[in-house]
């Protein structure tokens, strides 16, 4: 499981750079594409924060 989270996490990273850089999107578009890569980033990071490997108690 938490290798599909690093996947996930790892194309939100490409895709937010991808958004940012290439797509060449203004205004509401441009906000929308962010707005839903952030949505993918925070949701992975909240996958591997709750999946990670208890360490001593």
């Amino acid at each position: 499981m938490r290798i599909v989270l690093w996947v996930t996490f790892a194309a939100s990273v490409v895709a937010n750079v991808y958004v940012n850089n290439f797509a060449g999107l203004e205004g509401v578009a441009h906000g929308g594409a962010l707005a839903g890569v952030a949505v993918v980033l925070v949701g992975s990071v909240v996958g591997l924060w709750r999946t990670k490997e208890k360490r001593g108690v």
